[in-house]
């Protein structure tokens, strides 16, 4: 059960990422699955600072924590293409 929260709270996270930054989207799909890869690195990247994530309930600390990671990887991707460093 918890692996599906994580995949729910990143596609939430990952929708919300993509509007929050300026530019041009991915698209709901790519942003959705950044989202959800943002989810486990933001929850990764909250252990390593001491903030507890829980993995099998809803929590806000959880949606923050996805955000993060959805953000960073988006930042990252985005600067990736940009620069043409990788080719969508």
């Amino acid at each position: 059960m918890g692996i599906l929260v994580w995949i729910i709270v990143g596609a939430i996270a990952g929708f919300v990422a993509s509007k929050v930054l300026t530019g041009k989207g991915m698209g709901l799909l790519w942003d959705v699955v950044v989202g959800i890869l943002g989810a486990f690195l933001g929850g990764w990247l909250a252990g390593l600072v001491g903030i507890p994530v829980s993995t099998g309930t809803f929590t806000l600390s959880g949606l923050l924590a996805a955000f993060v990671g959805a953000v960073i990887l988006l930042v990252v991707f985005r600067a990736l293409t940009h620069r043409g460093l990788l080719h969508t």
